[in-house]
This record gives C-alpha cells, sequence and structure tokens, in this order.
C-alpha cells in the first residue's frame, strides 16, 4: 500500500510504526508539524531505512510557539495548518492516511478532502480533543468558553462520524464515541506504545549524566511537555522537600510555560537542586533515561480518561521506576499499578506524592523492583510487529469499506 502516517506531534512511537510498515514492503510517508514545541522522534532517514520510508513536515506559522496559549490565534494557525494538510493530501494521492494528535479543525479538513478525492481516512484518537479543549474553555473563559466548547465537540463528533476507522488507545474512549454516535464497528483498540528498539535500559553513569554533574547524584526525573493539563508545582514541592538532601537531584527535560515556571521557582527560591534544561536531541535521549533514577509523571485531574501520557509507556521501557500523579481511572495509573512499576497518587494528594517520593529514594531494592516491573510489562506488550499487524488490519477494513461505499 502507499501509506501517509500523519503524526502532527511527531512523537518516536508512531515513526517505530512507519518504519516498521515500510519494512514490510509499504511506501510509506511519514508526515509531521513544523514548529511544534514537543520532544520529536527521529524524523529523518536513518543508515538502514527501508526506500519506501520518506519524511515530510508539514508547513506551519514560525509563530504558533508564541501563540500556543492564546486561543483566537492558536487557532487560525491550526485552521492555516489543516489547508496545508489537504493541499499534501492531494498533491500525494495515497491510498490511505493515518492522522494521529492532530486537532480537530485540521483533522476535519483533512476527512472532507480525503472523503472528496476518493482517499479513506483513518483517525488515531490519542486523547479526546474536543472534550478535553471544552473543559478546559469553560473554566479559563465563562460563558463564551462553554459556546466554544460546544463547537469543539460538535466538530470532533464529526471527525468521529466521517472517519473510515478508528483507532483507540484505551477501552475506556469506546464508549464516549458510541454516545457520540460513532459505529462500534469502525472502532479498534490499539494501545500505545514505546519503542523497544530505541529505548534499551542504559548504563546510569554515562556521557550525559557527566556533562550536567549528576553522576553521583540521586535523579528524580521528568522528560516531556509541561503543559496546562499538567502541574510544575509538583514539581517545585519535591525540589523544596529535598532541599537538604545533596545526593538528591530534581531534573526536568521540557520546554514552554511549565518549564518558565519551573525557572522563576528556581530564581525565586534559590532552588540549586532543581535542574531545567530544554528538550535533548533524540541520539541523547537513551542517556538522558538512563540519568534517571526515579521517573516523575503528572496529569491534572480534569484529563480523567481523556489523556494518557505517552511519557509514562517511554519510562517503562527505560527500566526505571516511577513516581506518578495521575487520576486513578486513568490509563497510565492502572498500567503503572497492573505491572508494579511505582507509586501512583491521585495529583491532588501533595503530601502522598511526597512521602512516595521519600520512600523510593530511601530504598534502591524497592527501586530496582519497580524497574524490572516496567521492563517486563514493554517487553509483554511493547513489540511493533503485533502492533503493527493489527494497524494493516485496520487498513483493509478501512479500504474495504471505501469500495463498498
Amino acid at each position: 500500500m502507499r501509506l501517509l502516517i500523519h503524526d502532527y506531534a511527531g512523537h518516536p512511537f508512531p515513526v517505530s510504526l512507519s518504519r516498521q510498515l515500510a519494512a514490510r514492503g509499504h511506501e510509506v510517508i511519514h508526515a509531521y508539524s513544523a514548529n511544534l514545541l514537543t520532544p520529536r522522534g527521529a524524523l529523518a532517514r536513518k543508515p538502514g531505512d527501508p526506500t519506501g520510508l520518506s519524511f515530510c513536515e508539514v508547513p506551519m506559522s514560525e509563530h504558533y510557539r508564541r501563540d500556543k496559549y492564546s486561543y483566537l490565534r492558536r487557532h487560525a494557525h491550526e485552521v492555516a495548518y489543516g489547508r496545508e494538510l489537504a493541499r499534501l493530501l492531494k498533491s500525494l494521492r495515497p491510498e490511505i492516511v493515518l492522522s494521529g494528535q492532530t486537532p480537530t479543525d485540521p483533522q476535519w479538513r483533512l476527512l472532507r478532502t480525503g472523503r472528496a478525492i476518493g482517499v479513506p481516512v483513518v483517525t488515531w484518537v490519542q486523547d479526546m480533543y474536543g472534550l478535553a479543549i471544552a473543559r478546559l474553555l469553560q473554566r479559563r473563559l465563562p460563558g463564551i468558553g462553554a459556546l466554544a466548547g460546544a463547537y469543539f465537540r460538535w466538530l470532533e463528533k464529526r471527525c468521529l462520524c466521517a472517519s473510515a476507522g478508528i483507532v483507540v488507545i484505551t477501552d475506556d474512549f469506546v464508549p464516549i464515541l458510541s454516545r457520540a454516535g460513532v459505529d462500534e464497528k469502525l472502532i479498534t483498540v490499539i494501545p500505545n506504545w514505546a519503542s523497544l528498539e530505541d529505548i534499551l535500559p542504559g548504563a546510569r553513569r554515562n556521557s550525559w549524566s557527566a556533562r550536567h554533574g549528576l553522576d553521583d547524584k540521586i535523579v528524580l526525573l521528568y522528560s516531556g511537555t509541561l503543559a496546562l493539563k499538567h502541574n510544575p508545582e509538583l514539581l517545585v514541592r519535591l525540589a523544596r522537600a529535598f532541599r537538604s538532601d545533596e545526593e538528591v537531584r530534581i531534573v526536568a527535560v521540557t520546554e514552554g510555560p511549565g518549564a518558565d515556571y519551573l525557572i522563576d521557582a528556581c530564581r525565586r527560591e534559590s532552588l540549586t537542586n532543581l535542574l531545567v534544561l530544554p528538550f535533548q536531541p533524540i541520539e541523547w535521549m537513551s542517556e538522558v533515561l538512563a540519568t534517571g533514577d526515579v521517573f516523575l509523571a503528572v496529569l491534572e485531574p480534569d484529563a480523567g480518561v481523556f489523556s494518557v501520557p505517552s511519557k509514562v509507556l517511554t519510562y517503562l521501557a527505560a527500566e526505571r521506576p516511577l513516581l506518578a500523579a495521575i487520576p486513578k481511572e486513568n490509563l497510565a495509573a492502572r498500567i503503572v499499578n497492573k505491572a508494579e512499576a511505582g507509586c501512583c497518587v491521585e495529583p491532588g494528594d501533595v503530601e502522598g506524592y511526597l512521602t512516595a517520593a521519600i520512600r523510593v529514594r530511601r530504598d534502591p531494592a524497592l527501586r530496582a523492583r519497580y524497574a524490572a516491573g516496567g521492563r517486563r510489562y514493554a517487553e509483554a506488550n511493547f513489540s511493533i510487529g503485533p502492533i503493527t499487524d493489527r494497524f494493516e488490519a485496520v487498513f483493509r477494513q478501512a479500504l474495504a469499506r471505501e469500495i463498498q461505499r
């Protein structure tokens, strides 16, 4: 097949799917957005890549990063991005499209364009974007926020119902889609994963840890986006709790408003044990992750089941224990508990979070047990072969529906 895999965020694990699909003989164009401030995968050909694999950056305004938290300007950028995405689809004319992590407006334009030229589009639902943005807008913009939120919920419903197939990452999304009028026959549950080929347990002391003076420290590491659905104050509270412990460092590899919040707290409170670094190149990621003794994850209560942090899956593959403040109903929390890969508390339980942090800091045997549980879960669930089999089945079913339409 000639496939267009559109991963708006350009995250690492969808790239592993594209590489595996190309290795099976498909022609794969992996498209992603320009100018997003987020951790990226290896979005370029590497030595040994299949000849059928190529990458394409979809233009987005260079001002998007600046305007991300201005709702009107952000929306305008996303509408413009949708036009670029539609233009790409018309020029490539693939047999089928898989599009994930995409804001609602550009996804809708992609679906309309696909319908017009006879190219089926499979929607890859990473989170319930319309529901999440509706909640956020209602909280931050009383009155008009409810109207805007209703628009995004309506548009998300149209996108789902217009899709040739839908991949969701958790069973939790299925009843939500059913209530929106989506035919359950269109829905396939394929949980997210981390690339076992790219994320291997590494030596605790390495060139990256040495470069940042972390060889002889116990590192509590946060790596990834720290945005509106996260709470950077929890990391500040950790730094305060361990202020007198010279062996502990809180390290946050992130950018954007959450990073700015942490940097301001460091300066204001002289938190010398809190190190804030920008996103690191993908080729350094194995050493970055190996440097962590404990991985940190946070998610606000409002996210509920609507957002599943992919960083948690990466942490599991890296064979390190987790300390997570995530709603108990969220899939990530359920995975961590099932795998016995770390400690999970509710996002509002700050004291519980700090108590758990102190416990795992003092107990290396507990850290080792949690780390082994996480890697064991990853090896049992993240094999790219069976995952690719399931996506290929989704593509075949979507193409069959297009023929019958």
